[in-house]
């Protein structure tokens, strides 16, 4: 992306007097956004607001395509407490609408009933890590059922690759405007954006648990995975690590299969 200094309009300039690509990037997907929204017959977005960079994002963009038809909700879950105070941070500095649905409650009972039947699913981290962007997901829909709403992921084009992100999740979307953008260029939106600096900066987490980080989870940096999706050389233990991601995560990507008749075959 192409560095630029601010004009009195809030664009960034390349320094020949035209706008940065980076500037362009923001004016492009805000236009994506109101027009699949609208075209798609819905009359707003709602999207979760994590306390990280992607959704902070997201909210920046859809908050310029839709005015006030947009909705971020906090949805707490054994979270870290510095993410709920992250996430309102976001929310105040760009002024976004927002809801709060602490679905903690919800987890434990859920986990609880689905230890009666299964014993050991309490204590197997994926299966119930993977239920809190589930009930995530599930509480986005409710609302945009309610307001007739679209849903915005955050995933961006690093996550997808490799499958980073719970299949029917966060995954779950109407649109997902960071898909084919790498994390970098995440970043450099969210500076011209004016997200503030420390959301930019801290360490990724899907908030699955606390301590929990996107590189340390996948095993991967973000530089890496960057540089692999652009075509860019990585190192060669990395390389084998996001293929082997890639192709054990080809499932997520794709839709449902659905049965040929018997005479289809």
């Amino acid at each position: 992306m192409t560095a630029g200094m601010s004009d009195a309009t809030g664009g960034m300039r390349d320094g020949t007097g035209g706008m940065s690509d980076t500037a362009r990037l923001v004016e492009h997907l805000t236009g994506w956004i109101r027009d699949e929204v609208l075209k798609s017959g819905g009359r707003g977005a709602v999207l979760g607001l994590s306390g990280g960079v992607d959704s902070a994002v997201v909210g920046a963009l859809a908050k310029r395509a839709l005015d006030e038809r947009v909705l971020t909700v906090l949805m707490p879950c054994h979270s870290d407490p510095d993410d709920a105070d992250d996430a309102a941070l976001v929310a105040r500095e760009l002024e976004l609408p927002t809801a709060t649905v602490d679905l903690t409650s919800v987890y434990d009972a859920l986990v609880v009933e689905l230890g009666k039947a299964a014993p050991d699913l309490p204590a197997h981290r994926p299966a119930t890590a993977n239920l809190k962007p589930r009930l995530r997901m599930t509480t986005l829909y409710a609302f945009a059922n309610l307001l007739d709403y679209r849903v915005l992921g955050t995933g961006n084009l690093d996550e997808l690759t490799v499958g980073y992100f719970t299949k029917y999740g966060d995954g779950g979307a109407d649109l997902l405007p960071l898909g084919s953008l790498t994390k970098g260029e995440v970043r450099d939106l969210a500076r011209e954006l004016g997200v503030p600096r420390h959301i930019i900066e801290k360490p990724p987490s899907a908030g699955l648990w606390i301590g929990q980080t996107d590189e340390g989870e996948m095993g991967l940096t973000y530089e890496h995975l960057d540089a692999f999706v652009r075509g860019r050389d990585v190192p060669a233990k990395a390389r084998r690590r996001i293929e082997a991601l890639r192709d054990a995560s080809a499932h997520k990507r794709a839709l449902p299969k659905v049965a040929p008749r018997p005479d289809e075959r």
